[in-house]
């Protein structure tokens, strides 16, 4: 079973992949799994791996000029614990795009990436 087999992969364009490196392996327990310098790494997270293309890149130098902005679209990573990750990231001097939200199904909050991509951390309803 090869790479592509085993994880779900997300494109990301980033301005710097060294930032973007930096930001999801310091603060959202990402591991790097390979990095190409300037021009591209690739972080991994249980089974999502995130591939961070930098304008070198082929993945960002396919991408249409106005179509190379951030989007609606985002990650999400499943939490036990929103409040302490907040309380963790906040600390660690991240600035959140939302207040916290509760529906249904759960609580989530958003913050950006250096580059303005969105990642959504979100807590389940507890069941019972």
């Amino acid at each position: 079973m090869d790479t592509h087999d085993r994880y779900a992969s997300v494109r990301y364009l980033v301005t710097d992949v060294q930032s973007a490196i930096d930001f999801y392996t310091n603060h959202l327990g990402f591991t790097l799994d390979s990095s190409a310098g300037a021009a591209f790494a690739d972080v991994r997270r249980g089974p999502l791996r995130l591939l961070l293309s930098g304008p070198a890149s082929s993945g960002a130098r396919a991408t249409p000029p106005e179509a190379n902005v951030p989007g609606r679209n985002r990650i999400h990573l499943v939490l036990d614990d929103l409040d302490a990750e907040i309380d963790r990231l906040r600390a660690a001097g991240l600035a959140f795009r939302s207040e916290v939200v509760s529906g249904p199904g759960g609580r989530q909050v958003l913050l950006a990436d250096p580059d303005g991509n969105l990642v959504e951390l979100f807590q389940p309803a507890s069941r019972g």
